[in-house]
């Protein structure tokens, strides 16, 4: 009888131990700061692993053409510490500082937008930068990401109680948006029109747009970038090669894609190993910058490149439960935004160097060297902290503080 009550209590507890685990991992992952430090810490190792790989893939050219091995990861490093005081400061702000500044962000892009088709320096086909001498070449489109979402998102915001009806749902939105969409195709940027595209079906789609409407567009809007492709050889010749790529010029348009596949294919499952790849040593074109999926594919391998689709959908994960639990419109439907921008930034470069989309030259977030690029990606990622700082952050320090000033008054009273 004693061995029979001594064993009970055991028995019980082995099975107790499981659920218990369980609950503890669930209240883990849905605790209101998990979004917070998601995106904070994957975030932060893309930053990292950016850093190292525009090292690695420029190194061989930045010392061919710059004469020194660190020039260009130099200009990264630069604006990567200009970006992280931004973002810190970003996440530090309130909402409503977001939506007075948001106005402001829409002129300034547009104003520069009209700056590039006047006075602006075309690079590799495209007349979509601003040269001001030394390192500071900028490429406006790239602020006119986080404008449109900041815009937008405080339009539908204010107008939240009216969207019912189409005309307010759709005027001004989508007039100025196609404006800031036109301004950059006016350079002949369609990548980056493509991902300006995305943030406003975003959110249109996060403000509660039926579906109908988007299938209505969706005609109109596959005409206009057929005829986008069309009016451009070039352009027309990238979407040939990667509907064709048997039939690609090896050594003329279908260099790149080509040798983007040799470098993922030579890195096998764990790579060749940090900065033994060969296809940086001139025969991948933009291999730091669009193409740098395709360095850390032979260099750290399969693993690698799993590693940064996984860091990409923590931080899209992030950006969902940030959007889905938000209470306030404005917050929800930046958040919308901004999650679309990088996904769809994302996929658009990544599926590129896979060969399953054409080549849009667009970069790797927080990857790819290029600061026009990495601060406003920065800006957005610190606007998504301060929506996901957990409730009362603030407040427990003013809370703490005015406690312990009581205390003091009571001892001295005392």
């Amino acid at each position: 009888m004693s061995t029979a009550a001594g064993t009970a209590p055991s028995r019980a507890a082995v099975p107790a131990a499981g659920p218990h685990r369980g609950l503890g991992v669930r209240a883990l992952l849905d605790g209101p700061a998990t979004p917070y430090y998601l995106l904070l810490g994957a975030s932060t190792l893309l930053l990292v692993l950016g850093v190292v790989m525009v090292f690695s893939a420029s190194s061989v050219t930045a010392f061919a053409f710059l004469g020194s091995s660190m020039a260009i990861v130099s200009k990264q490093a630069m604006w990567l510490v200009i970006g992280l005081p931004l973002m810190w400061l970003a996440s530090r702000l309130p909402v409503r500082a977001w939506r007075v500044l948001a106005y402001l962000a829409l002129a300034a892009s547009i104003a520069l937008l009209v700056l590039v088709a006047v006075a602006g320096t075309e690079v590799n086909g495209n007349r979509n930068w601003l040269d001001f001498g030394g390192p500071f070449r900028i490429q406006p489109s790239e602020l006119a990401k986080f404008a449109l979402v900041v815009w937008g998102a405080d339009l539908l915001a204010r107008k939240e109680p009216l969207l019912s009806q189409w005309k307010h749902l759709l005027v001004p939105l989508v007039p100025v948006g196609g404006a800031v969409i036109g301004l950059v195709l006016l350079g002949g940027d369609l990548g980056t029109a493509v991902i300006l595209v995305g943030i406003l079906a975003a959110l249109l789609y996060a403000a509660g747009t039926p579906l109908r409407l988007f299938l209505t567009a969706s005609v109109p809007a596959a005409l206009f970038v057929w005829w986008m492709v069309s009016s451009q050889s070039y352009r027309m010749t990238r979407i040939t090669d990667w509907l064709h790529p048997e039939q690609a010029d090896p050594l003329g348009a279908g260099l790149q894609a080509l040798h983007g596949k040799f470098a993922l294919a030579s890195g096998g499952w764990w790579g060749v190993g940090l900065g033994g790849s060969k296809e940086k040593w001139g025969a991948l074109p933009e291999a730091h910058t669009d193409f740098i999926f395709a360095i850390i594919g032979e260099e750290l391998g399969l693993v690698g490149t799993l590693a940064v689709l996984a860091l990409i959908g923590v931080i899209g994960y992030a950006g969902l439960r940030i959007a889905l639990e938000a209470t306030e419109p404005f917050v929800r439907l930046a958040a919308a935004g901004v999650t679309a921008w990088l996904l769809v930034q994302a996929l658009v470069n990544i599926g590129a160097v896979l060969g399953l989309l054409p080549i849009m030259g667009v970069p790797l977030p927080l990857v790819s060297y290029g600061g026009s690029a990495l601060v406003p990606t920065m800006l957005a990622i610190g606007m998504l902290l301060s929506f996901a700082r957990p409730p009362g952050t603030r407040r427990v320090g003013r809370r703490v503080g005015r406690s312990g000033a009581r205390v003091a008054r009571e001892r001295e009273a005392r």
